[in-house]
């Protein structure tokens, strides 16, 4: 449904820096970028931007689709190194549908960021 997406942080070094580590655990790095952004994808394509600007007034969630239950796991183990906080360790949400396996961490400007896979275990 949607073809790209963005939003502002107020540290971008710092925003920056956790995306870089969190995103490449799904196989996601850096496409394009500026002096004050920098847009993630794959296979050259920019899907997700950040840049400077002011601080969120409310949080907003976003999910990455993973390619399977390991990259939930690593997403998850790379976000918390980057210095995200955990929101929801790895695991199946049977309450969303039986094979929703997702994780969550909170990124520095206080978004909830999940990584997700909808597929059974291989």
């Amino acid at each position: 449904m949607f073809d790209h997406m963005g939003f502002a942080v107020v540290d971008f070094p710092k925003s920056k820096a956790f995306y870089e580590r969190a995103l490449a655990a799904l196989g996601v790095g850096v496409v394009m970028q500026g002096e004050d952004f920098v847009g993630f994808g794959r296979d050259g394509r920019p899907q997700f931007w950040v840049g400077i600007g002011d601080r969120p007034t409310t949080r907003m969630h976003l999910a990455f689709a993973a390619k399977n239950r390991a990259e939930v796991r690593a997403f998850h183990e790379a976000a918390l190194a980057a210095g995200g906080k955990d929101n929801g360790a790895p695991g199946l949400r049977p309450n969303y549908h039986p094979n929703y396996y997702g994780a969550f961490v909170i990124d520095p400007n206080g978004h909830n960021i999940e990584a997700v896979c909808h597929s059974p275990e291989a």
